[in-house]
């Protein structure tokens, strides 16, 4: 069973660990370009830990995922391009979701314990990223448009509104 809980410093190395071997999987997968050699920046994930926005997931003791759940307003998602938001409600954010690769079911773990606390969710991912875009249209997300993140490069950006 997996667990979810606020991330914690003392488990920073693990956690960008974590970031490292998703990375090295979408590069595998045909996405060289999403997340950039350094990105994330661990000054980044420390601050999101800092703001209680960064989670941890567990299963029997063990690091096996982490994420970013925002609440609130994402300045990237201000101007969406060739479509538009299903709704301008208050919604939350899901970032920088990534999997240790040791079980599975991280995604739909996060997913869905993200939408028990919104109902109203947004994520994006870049046009590479196959195995993402399939596990947000698997759980009910719906592809608005295209936004663009704080380097300019594009993301499809998703929506998912209440329990479909």
């Amino acid at each position: 069973m997996i667990t979810i809980q606020t991330s914690h410093l003392q488990h920073i190395d693990a956690i960008m660990a974590i970031y490292d071997r998703a990375k090295e999987y979408m590069r595998r997968q045909g996405n060289p370009t999403q997340w950039r050699e350094g990105y994330p920046p661990r000054d980044l994930i420390v601050a999101e830990i800092s703001a209680a926005c960064h989670y941890s997931c567990f299963c029997d003791g063990d690091l096996v995922g982490v994420f970013s759940f925002i609440v609130g307003k994402d300045p990237n998602y201000s101007y969406i391009k060739d479509g538009a938001w299903l709704n301008d409600e208050p919604y939350g954010t899901i970032h920088r979701l990534a999997s240790a690769g040791t079980i599975r079911g991280i995604a739909a773990a996060c997913i869905e314990w993200c939408a028990g606390r919104c109902s109203n969710l947004r994520a994006d991912t870049h046009r590479d990223n196959l195995v993402m875009q399939h596990v947000l249209l698997r759980h009910d997300f719906v592809p608005c448009g295209i936004i663009y993140v704080q380097n300019g490069s594009e993301r499809i950006a998703y929506q998912r509104v209440g329990c479909l």
